[in-house]
C-alpha cells in the first residue's frame, strides 16, 4: 500500500494517525468533485437532473456491491446518526434493548432517548461474555452497538455475534459499521447482522454529507416507518402510498456531489483490493499493539482482546497530546487517553517514528 501515500496530500507534512476522526480527502476524489461542480457551473439544472436521475441510483448500487447487499434493502442516507433516528422512529412500542456501555452517544442516545428499557453490557476486555450475560435474562429485542468502539477501538468478534444470532434468532441485532466499513473485506447477507449503518467519511475516505442503512429483508415488518417526502416516490405525484421501505430513509433530494463522493471512493477502495487492504490493516494493528504494549501504554480491555483493530488508544495527558501534535502526528484526545488510528496509506514505518517520540518521553 505504500505507492498509495502519494494519493494523500496530508501525508506529506504529517504522521496521519487520525482517520478514526476524519479519513482523508485523495486527489482523485478532489478532481472528481472539481468536475462534477465544473459541470453543474456550465449546466446547471440540466446537469444536476440527469445526475440526480443517473448518480444516485448508481451510487446505491455501489453501495449494494460493495457491502454484499440488496440493492433494495439499500438507503442512501447523509450520516449513520440521521439514518438510525428515521428507523427508530417506527418502533413505537416500548422494548427492551441492550446497549454497551459508553457507545458511541449517537449509538446510544437515540434508544435512551424514546424511553426503551434499556439494558447495559459493560464495556471491557470481556465485552462478548458480558453481552452474553444480558441476553441470557431472554427479555432483550434488540442489540445495537458499534462494531468498533469509537475510543476505545475495542472490536466486536463477528463470530460472536453470528453464535448468539443462532442461540436468539429472533434478536434483532443493529450495528454501527462507522468505524469499521472500510477496515474489512465484509459481506452483510453473509453476517448475522439485520441492520448496518454507517457515515463514510471515516474509514471510508468519500468526505462529509454521506452514508448508508443496509437492512435484512423483513425489517419492514419490525418497523414501521412514516419519513416521507416526494424525492421518496421519485417524483411520482400518485406515489405517496407506494413507497417502499428504504426509500423512507431518502425523503428529500439527496446530494449528487456527496453520494457521488461516495461512489468515487468505494470504486477506488474496490480497485486497490479490500482483501489487500484488511491484510495490511492486520500486520499494522499487531505491530501497533505489540509496540505500544512494551512501553506500557495499553490498558487492561486493550491486552486482554485477542483481535485488535487499527484504533489504540494509549495512556496520556494533555501535555503529552500536546508535545505529539508539536511533532507533527495527528491523532485525538478521547476519553483518559489519546487515540491513534491507522489505516491503509500508513506505514509500519509511521508506528517506528511514533513509538520512537513516545519512548523518549515515557
Amino acid at each position: 500500500m505504500e505507492y498509495t501515500r502519494k494519493h494523500f496530500p496530508v501525508l506529506s507534512q504529517y504522521i496521519y494517525a487520525n482517520t478514526a476522526s476524519a479519513g482523508l480527502l485523495s486527489e482523485q476524489l478532489m478532481t472528481w468533485r472539481q468536475e462534477h461542480d465544473l459541470d453543474y457551473l456550465i449546466g446547471g439544472s440540466t446537469m444536476k437532473n440527469e445526475a440526480m436521475m443517473e448518480l444516485i441510483p448508481q451510487t446505491r448500487k455501489t453501495v449494494a456491491r460493495f457491502f454484499g447487499s440488496k440493492v433494495e434493502n439499500t438507503a442512501l442516507v447523509q450520516n449513520f446518526t440521521l439514518g438510525l433516528n428515521i428507523l427508530l422512529e417506527g418502533l413505537k412500542e416500548r422494548t427492551n434493548i441492550l446497549l454497551v456501555e459508553n457507545d458511541y452517544p449517537s449509538v446510544n442516545w437515540p434508544f435512551e432517548y424514546r424511553g426503551h428499557t434499556i439494558l447495559y453490557a459493560a464495556l471491557d476486555g470481556n465485552l462478548e461474555n458480558n453481552i452474553r450475560e444480558r441476553l441470557g435474562t431472554g427479555t432483550i429485542s434488540i442489540l445495537a452497538l458499534s462494531l468498533v468502539q469509537w475510543a476505545s477501538g475495542v472490536k466486536i468478534d463477528m463470530d460472536f455475534l453470528k453464535a448468539i444470532k443462532e442461540e436468539f434468532p429472533e434478536l434483532i441485532l443493529i450495528a454501527d459499521g462507522t468505524q469499521f466499513c472500510g477496515t474489512t473485506d465484509f459481506n452483510f447477507e453473509d453476517s448475522p447482522l439485520d441492520v448496518l449503518g454507517a457515515s463514510a467519511y471515516k474509514w471510508l475516505l468519500s468526505g462529509y454529507g454521506n452514508g448508508f442503512m443496509l437492512f435484512k429483508d423483513g425489517m419492514d415488518k419490525v418497523f414501521d416507518l412514516h419519513t416521507i417526502g416526494f424525492n421518496a416516490s421519485d417524483h411520482d405525484l400518485g406515489g405517496r402510498d407506494t413507497v417502499s421501505f428504504t426509500r423512507h430513509f431518502e425523503p428529500g433530494h439527496l446530494d449528487t456531489l456527496n453520494f457521488g463522493s461516495l461512489k468515487f471512493s468505494l470504486e477506488y477502495l474496490e480497485g486497490l483490493g479490500m482483501s489487500k487492504i484488511e491484510e495490511h490493516l492486520d500486520k499494522l494493528s499487531k505491530k501497533a499493539k505489540r509496540e505500544f504494549s512494551d512501553l506500557g501504554l495499553l490498558d487492561d480491555t486493550a491486552l486482554q482482546r485477542k483481535e485488535s483493530g487499527t484504533i489504540f488508544n494509549i495512556k496520556g495527558d494533555r501535555a503529552l497530546f500536546e508535545t505529539l501534535t508539536e511533532r507533527g502526528i495527528v491523532c485525538s484526545q478521547r476519553g483518559n487517553g489519546i487515540r491513534f488510528s491507522f489505516h491503509f496509506y500508513n506505514t509500519e514505518t509511521d508506528i517506528d517514528e511514533l513509538v520512537k517520540i513516545l519512548g523518549s518521553m515515557t
